[in-house]
């Protein structure tokens, strides 16, 4: 089953809402003018609105022109990235230092244009929540949807989630059951050590000495400490120390991200970090102090969901069309949050070839437009085939 007819129809319409939106990003919580936009499609077609949850997220409930107790939940992320844009089409951003570079304005047309067909034809038993989640970059919102009672004001059995992928060809789904996207941590390490002058250096405990020996010892917890069978990723991204070429200073501060899809080794690299940082400054004759973040979980897809989600990518795409064994994604995402309350499926759709400046979180990404809609008659089927009964 391809495209559905009508949603072809008003791939016009869906484009240039989605190059509006891309003209005018905002990031977590910010998502005034794109919420707005929502909640006013959303009237427009006849659907019921909630808004206020985690700020700025929207609700459309729709019901069924047949009777049926069942309901579920379709999610799509609205926010943008706080950085600056390089393309020069006429709908790049009009807001400095912020841009669409994830492909969230593409999810949210996507969804919208399921909506709308939706709201059309009523072709399913039941309800369907179509949500609008603000601060996926980092800002948790799909967390404070939840702890806000997403779920207890909106009672669904299942919760759907979709992302771009680049790299995957137009026309294109895949997903896999279990973890799909990692757990997403950080750590800072401040390590004192006593500065003086760089000529005396046996005078001193220099911190960009036992900086250096932190960063290499915590690469063997990948190599050394994790079970190879399970993956973990601890990358130091950045090393601040000193102010002069003729200085040792007296500290260096260095931070990084751990990732992870099992949580016993989500605990041991944790662990192993403030081990290592405290052991090897010691040794050398200093100090270390340790701060960790724990970010998004792992997002984990459940069995029943995902084989439906697939399935219904097949029906849209064809059964060649659909990866059912993606490899997980080191990548974050708070849809997690939603998936740890509710048994659901997390799938992506080709974006087309991951080219350079094509890539998620680059300068001169754009959603392609051709992918319209194709998601949107994903979102679509899958509620007519979900709640095809009652």
């Amino acid at each position: 089953m391809p495209i559905k007819n009508r949603i072809a129809d008003f791939h016009a319409d869906l484009t240039a809402w989605r190059r509006d939106i891309h003209a005018h990003p905002e990031i977590a919580f910010e998502e005034h003018r794109t919420s707005a936009l929502v909640a006013a499609k959303l009237e427009e077609f006849g659907i019921e609105v909630h808004r206020g949850l985690a700020g700025t997220g929207v609700v459309g409930t729709l019901k069924g022109n047949r009777p049926g107790d069942r309901a579920i939940a379709l999610r799509a992320d609205m926010d943008a990235l706080p950085m600056p844009e390089a393309n020069g089409f006429e709908h790049a951003s009009k807001n400095e230092g912020k841009m669409h570079a994830c492909g969230h304005d593409g999810h949210t047309v996507m969804l919208l244009g399921a909506a709308r067909y939706l709201a059309e034809t009523r072709n399913f038993a039941g309800t369907v929540h179509f949500v609008f989640q603000p601060g996926e970059e980092g800002g948790g919102g799909g967390r404070i949807m939840v702890e806000e009672g997403l779920f207890e004001k909106f009672p669904v059995e299942e919760v759907y989630g979709m992302h771009n992928w680049p790299g995957l060809p137009v026309g294109q789904f895949a997903g896999r059951v279990g973890p799909v996207m990692a757990a997403t941590d950080q750590f800072e390490i401040t390590l004192e050590g006593r500065g003086g002058h760089a000529a005396q250096p046996h005078k001193t405990v220099d911190p960009i000495v036992l900086g250096s020996q932190v960063v290499g010892a915590i690469q063997t917890i990948a190599s050394r400490n994790a079970d190879p069978i399970k993956s973990v990723v601890v990358s130091v991204t950045q090393f601040h120390a000193g102010s002069a070429f003729n200085v040792i200073p007296q500290s260096a501060w260095l931070c990084g991200t751990i990732r992870t899809f099992d949580a016993d080794v989500r605990l041991q690299a944790r662990e192993r970090i403030e081990e290592i940082a405290k052991g090897v400054a010691i040794a050398l004759g200093g100090s270390a102090e340790v701060k960790f973040k724990f970010g998004y979980p792992a997002t984990v897809n459940h069995a029943d969901q995902t084989e439906t989600a697939l399935s219904v990518a097949e029906r849209v795409a064809g059964a060649g069309n659909v990866q059912r064994d993606i490899p997980p994604s080191m990548g974050g995402e708070d849809f997690a949050y939603m998936l740890l309350e509710k048994p659901g499926s997390y799938i992506f759709i080709g974006n087309g070839p991951e080219v350079e400046g094509q890539k998620l979180h680059q300068v001169n990404y754009d959603f392609n437009d051709e992918i319209l809609p194709v998601g949107a008659s994903y979102w679509s089927q899958l509620v007519e085939d979900v709640l095809a009964h009652g």
